[in-house]
């Protein structure tokens, strides 16, 4: 049998394994409403109908559904009145609006007004099925991240602290094991994977969440600066110091107090940290008298200390001092389930900010972003999801608005890390291998047109997939 190019919006559905989406038409043609539902059943969604303004606003107040398609034309009601009803009950249920040809301009209306998209009569079932999928899609993740962040809420009161990935859930459990305690805690992960947010996770949740939570990048500062500002002066204990001061040892008195980068402290400073840590008690530079540390401390850093400890770049006692309680942060290339949760959770921020109606992200643009490596990890992401924020016109981010390096392939040495004994050939084969994965999306994976374009015969294109073990998507028979 020959084969078919198969949907994008059906490999994400089949991939993601989703409980079927509801979807109620509204439409006073019958001939439309027929059509709709046996098109969108056919992809497994279950479908409802109503011919009417009045009874499609009754089943939406009986029901909850994933999608609503309304006509733009209705015989009781004006479809932009119902839209503004329907958004004044429900402002999260996405809306795609159905126009023929001389109702477009109203069509675009109504997307001003709140609908997600609009499909024009006769419409393309291809694009048709992707607008939809793409709403339902976004309308889950939407969801999804509200009960996560509610389920936080509710177990740890975390804050901007987002993930549903396994690694994610296991750091969030440790969190709350370990935050009652009073117990010293290392948090191990590369930079921009949110070591600080965790930090404050701790504190917030801690016995001392109503005492300060004091943050410290020690690898910003000279030695000599660095030990002022942990544990204060005296006056005259140095040239410019005309005035004793507190020290940030102080300032977080019966709190928490967060050592970031501490692999970048010097060993001298070390010691008094170790000392702290020991007996609780630390003294002013140039003073004499001990003074009492009731402070919690949380150390972080990208660096390997077990091999800084082996170049005696750091004291193996503050190690193992440290390293009581340990949490591993995942870089955001391991945990990429959790990207659409943060492009959502990074929109709402920055619309708020900027002060602009809340946008979504095209499936053409979240596509490039799951591809990325991130080796600026989360912090990265935010940026980008910024940056599109503050350049869009539109309701939605499209592709245009993500960087060029990200919307191409990640780079092969991206792919290929951790891979010491990767060769010149494994470069090759794996550069052979993106290059036939590009083709076949193009042609939808048809593998005919993707050998014509090549200029090959077929049997050589498939020869090469098979060599370079390239998964081909087929479209599953319903």
């Amino acid at each position: 049998m020959a084969e078919t190019a198969v949907f994008p919006h059906r490999i994400k559905r089949d991939a993601e394994k989703m409980s079927p989406a509801h979807v109620l038409i509204i439409d006073d043609e019958m001939a439309i409403r027929e059509s709709l539902q046996t098109l969108l059943e056919l992809e497994d969604y279950i479908v409802t109908q109503a011919d009417t303004a009045e009874q499609g606003l009754s089943l939406l107040a009986a029901n909850t559904y994933d999608l609503v398609m309304l006509d733009i034309s209705l015989p009781d009601r004006n479809g932009l009145d119902v839209l503004e009803e329907i958004r004044e009950r429900d402002a999260s249920t996405p809306i795609i609006m159905i126009t023929a040809h001389g109702t477009v301009d109203n069509a675009i209306r109504a997307m001003q007004n709140g609908a997600s998209n609009f499909i024009a009569k006769p419409w393309d079932n291809e694009k048709l099925l992707a607008d939809v999928s793409a709403a339902v899609a976004r309308r889950r993740v939407e969801e999804e991240n509200e009960q996560l962040k509610r389920a936080l809420k509710q177990r740890y009161s975390f804050s901007n602290i987002v993930g549903k990935s396994d690694r994610m859930l296991k750091v969030f459990d440790l969190v709350a094991q370990v935050a009652p305690s009073r117990s010293t805690i290392l948090i191990q992960g590369e930079s921009g994977t949110g070591k600080e947010l965790i930090a404050k996770a701790v504190h917030a949740n801690s016995p001392r969440k109503d005492r300060p939570f004091v943050p410290v990048n020690t690898g910003s500062m000279p030695g000599d600066l660095l030990e002022s500002t942990l544990f204060g002066h005296v006056k005259g204990a140095f040239t410019s110091a005309i005035a004793s001061k507190k020290g940030l040892f102080e300032v977080a008195d019966r709190g928490t107090i967060f050592l970031d980068e501490i692999g970048s402290m010097g060993l001298d400073t070390q010691a008094k940290i170790l000392r702290v840590l020991q007996d609780r008690k630390f003294m002013h530079l140039g003073g004499v008298t001990e003074i009492q540390a009731d402070v919690r401390i949380i150390a972080a850093t990208n660096e390997d200390l077990k091999q800084l400890v082996k170049e005696g770049r750091f004291r193996e006692d503050l190690f193992y001092r440290l390293n009581v309680i340990t949490i591993d942060l995942p870089a955001l290339r391991d945990r990429k389930e959790d990207i659409p949760l943060l492009v959502t959770h990074f929109l709402q921020r920055f619309c708020n900010e900027n002060g602009k109606p809340n946008l979504t992200m095209n499936p053409e643009a979240l596509r490039p972003l799951m591809d990325y490596g991130w080796p600026g990890n989360v912090r990265e992401l935010e940026n980008v999801v910024e940056r599109a924020v503050v350049l869009s016109s539109g309701n939605a981010i499209s592709v245009d608005l993500i960087p060029d390096h990200i919307v191409g392939r990640a780079p092969i040495t991206s792919i290929l890390e951790g891979r010491e004994d990767a060769s010149l050939f494994d470069i090759m084969e794996e550069c052979e291998r993106r290059i036939i994965v590009d083709m076949l999306e193009k042609c939808n994976w048809n593998q005919t047109d993707a050998a014509e374009r090549f200029r090959v015969p077929l049997s050589t294109l498939n020869q090469k997939i098979k060599r370079l073990n390239v998964e081909i998507r087929k479209k599953s028979r319903d």
